[in-house]
């Protein structure tokens, strides 16, 4: 079953059931990636989630808070990834195109989002500005599951979401 099959199946009570599932689907696939990408140098899950909290604590604080912490990272992980959706909802709503091609420009608010969060977002968060991976591919390779794993999600949701209305 395709992607946008499953969504269609699971979407068609409501719009913006929809729209969440789309932040959802992005949500879990971008965290599979940081996790296998930092679980080579040996980084844990709850660690990841904990850095992700780190944007509303620091990062002493989102350590020494545990496993609480680390669901704090996971909701607001979560939280991120639908609002991400929703604003590509709102957007194609307005640009019907942006619903018709919805992985070209998924794929590019994939590069958007990735900017965003990594230029705007972390650095007026309370997270610690270093951290990124120590190799050099890395940036193309956020790059590029930001474009798939989580834009073209979104973009899927907003256009599951704009059939049901």
């Amino acid at each position: 079953m395709t992607a946008a099959r499953f969504m269609a199946s699971h979407a068609s009570a409501s719009p913006h059931r929809a729209v969440v599932l789309g932040g959802l689907i992005a949500g879990a696939l971008d965290m599979v990636w940081v996790c296998t990408l930092w679980g080579t140098l040996g980084v844990t899950p709850k660690r990841i989630f904990q850095a992700v909290a780190s944007g509303w604590l620091g990062n002493d604080a989102a350590v020494a808070g545990g496993w609480a912490t680390a669901l704090l990272g996971a909701v607001s992980h979560f939280a991120i990834t639908i609002a991400m959706a929703y604003a590509y909802y709102l957007a194609a709503r307005r640009l019907p195109t942006l619903a018709r091609r919805p992985v070209l420009y998924g794929a590019l608010y994939g590069i958007v989002l990735y900017v965003v969060m990594i230029h705007v977002v972390v650095p007026l968060s309370a997270a610690p500005s270093n951290q990124s991976a120590p190799w050099g591919w890395v940036l193309w390779a956020n790059i590029a599951a930001h474009m798939l794993l989580v834009g073209v999600p979104c973009a899927l949701g907003a256009r599951m979401a704009l059939r049901a209305r």
